[in-house]
């Protein structure tokens, strides 16, 4: 039933209503197709057979499969693949220093100081003196 070059119209999927032409037989449930669809495996059940036949090679080319169309009639539109486009690059989010209060950062900045200095004040002593 589903030989090669037996005109078919695809019931099911997401080509349905487009017609197609076998080119294959893989299996006793699977053929391949081409035509106003994609060229691709399909199941026997997704097909619809027409009476019209043709005869074509065993896995035609698709330009060859063109011609035929035009033969009977039939104008297909020729769609190319879409170009992939770079995915534009993220830029990284620089993080924000978080600031310490002022008045922990000077008494840690005095304690230092005082141990550079080689004063004898003891570091909680001058925390004492700043509150």
């Amino acid at each position: 039933m589903f030989e090669l070059g037996r005109f078919c119209v695809k019931i099911a999927g997401r080509d349905a209503g487009k017609r197609c032409l076998v080119i294959d037989a893989l299996d006793d449930n699977h053929v391949m197709i081409d035509g106003e669809t994609r060229r691709r495996k399909c199941n026997t059940k997704h097909l619809e057979p027409l009476d019209k036949m043709v005869v074509v090679t065993k896995n035609a080319s698709h330009t060859e499969i063109i011609r035929v169309f035009k033969e009977l009639g039939i104008e297909l539109q020729e769609t190319k693949p879409r170009k992939k486009a770079e995915r534009p690059k993220r830029a990284r989010k620089k993080k924000e220093r978080a600031e310490e209060p002022a008045k922990k950062t000077s008494a840690k900045l005095a304690a230092k100081k005082l141990a550079v200095d080689g004063k004898s004040k003891p570091a909680q002593a001058v925390v004492a003196e700043e509150k």
